[in-house]
């Protein structure tokens, strides 16, 4: 019902879950770290190996329900450094849309987030509100840099 930094005092292993309600973003790490998957409503028996979530859950966090504007802006460099593009909607393909390389910060002014790893809502993803986010390694993610970036909103 809420966010949950450490599953493992509830439960010592968790490979599947059921979301009753809403959208959450589940972990492979404690602390909101790792890989990340985002789930709405349904059942998730054994999905976590095929997502590359083999360790299972570790930790979550409830995405609440945004109804206002959308505003991020996406950096190419670490550091806000490099072209710098505002977006307002989904973006399927930086490099084609927006002549860009690749986003590797980005600063979230409004609204809810998912960037993924690669074009047209592909690959590992991750969630980001309302934020500075001047290094994705910070995050605790293996790759660094997103081609894609989607709103959350009718989503949940």
């Amino acid at each position: 019902m809420s966010d949950c930094a450490d599953m493992s005092s509830y439960l010592s292993r968790c490979q599947s879950c059921r979301v009753e309600s809403g959208c959450f973003m589940v972990y492979d790490r404690p602390n909101f770290l790792g890989n990340q998957v985002f789930m709405r409503r349904g059942e998730y028996a054994d999905y976590m190996n095929m997502m590359g979530m083999s360790s299972g859950i570790r930790s979550c966090r409830m995405i609440p329900t945004h109804r206002g504007q959308f505003r991020m802006r996406i950096f190419e460099r670490e550091n806000f450094a490099g072209q710098m593009k505002e977006l307002n909607e989904d973006c399927d393909n930086i490099q084609d849309r927006l002549r860009m390389s690749e986003c590797q910060s980005c600063n979230v002014m409004d609204g809810h987030w998912l960037l993924y790893e690669q074009p047209h809502f592909r690959g590992r993803m991750i969630y980001l509100k309302p934020g500075e986010y001047r290094s994705f390694r910070e995050l605790g993610l293996s790759s660094t840099r997103f081609m894609s970036m989607r709103r959350i909103m009718d989503m949940c």
